[in-house]
């Protein structure tokens, strides 16, 4: 994802800039106003801005009783995939990740809240999938996208953005669960050295940002992940290389464990259903707001190989 919004070579009257070897032209990011150091600092900084996801997806499912290790693993393969498929097949510079709002979904609506059984769930993730794809290959998401108004595209960003300051707020202990009546949460402990160091942080990427620093957000990151690597006593190195794994023991193992023919039973269809619906406007309205930030529209508003990045999104 570009860092920060450059000029878009269709709103200037200069001729394109001539592309500086093979991957700039298979990538033609000299021709949508980037540079390949640019784009190499930006790919870092993204990947840094959601690694929190191989954490925060295998702790929400882990309290539905999945193997967290095995979901880690998952996580990193589907991340990966996405993405190349969207960087080499697509060429759009959007990585893609898991849906928190869908995890959330899963595992406190299906598994918590229906006491739907894991492999169940996993089964009408899997119907969604197959449902998702097909809207998306038939044309059916792009007429959604062409017609979705930018407002919508816009608060859908931002309600993103929003969603994940307040799972990063709770896991830091800035925003804890609420005991007694009232709101449903309540502040944390602000002086905690977690919380004191994410405010901190969160000041200086904002500080950086309005000053168009290169690398800021990158910056920011590597400095307070290392503050809290030496001065943070719960903070402990266990080791940088692990064989991964989709199994432990006591776990069953994920590789073909969905349940297909309990998620089409007639009380799991609607819960299919929602997820679908959820799955076209979260990330319809995401990968809109993600491509016109990048500056990655054409004149007309559309983005870039619209086309196969809806399909390499639902992938």
């Amino acid at each position: 994802m570009i860092e920060q919004p450059y000029p878009s070579v269709a709103d200037t009257d200069a001729a394109p800039p001539t592309a500086q070897g093979k991957i700039d032209q298979y990538f033609q990011i000299s021709a949508r106003g980037s540079t390949q150091r640019r784009e190499v600092v930006a790919g870092i900084t993204t990947f840094m801005a959601m690694v929190y996801a191989v954490f925060v997806v295998p702790g929400m499912l882990g309290k539905a009783g999945f193997d967290t290790s095995a979901v880690f693993v998952a996580v990193c393969l589907t991340t990966a995939f996405g993405s190349l498929l969207m960087g080499l097949w697509a060429k759009l510079p959007i990585a893609i990740g898991c849906a928190i709002s869908l995890t959330a979904f899963m595992a406190f609506g299906l598994v918590l809240g229906q006491h739907l059984s894991p492999a169940v769930a996993l089964g009408a993730v899997f119907l969604m999938g197959v449902v998702f794809t097909a809207i998306s290959v038939t044309g059916v998401r792009t007429w959604i996208l062409r017609n979705l108004p930018a407002g919508v595209a816009h608060g859908a960003g931002i309600g993103i953005g929003l969603f994940l300051l307040l799972i990063a707020s709770n896991e830091v202990g800035l925003v804890i669960k609420n005991p007694g009546p009232g709101l449903p949460v309540s502040l944390g402990n602000i002086t905690a050295f977690p919380v004191m160091m994410s405010i901190l942080g969160l000041a200086a990427i904002f500080g950086l940002e309005r000053r168009r620093v290169p690398g800021g957000i990158l910056l920011v990151i590597v400095a307070i992940s290392t503050l809290g690597l030496v001065f943070d006593p719960s903070v402990k190195f266990t080791g940088i290389f692990a064989l991964p794994t989709l199994s432990a023991p006591g776990h069953t193992s994920l590789i073909g464990a969905m349940d297909i023919r309990g998620a089409l039973s007639a009380a799991v269809l609607p819960s299919v259903l929602a997820l679908v619906m959820t799955a076209v406007f979260d990330a319809t309205g995401t990968i809109r707001a993600v491509a016109g930030q990048a500056n990655q529209l054409d004149a007309t508003g559309r983005i870039h190989n619209g086309g196969r990045a809806l399909t390499a999104d639902s992938v």
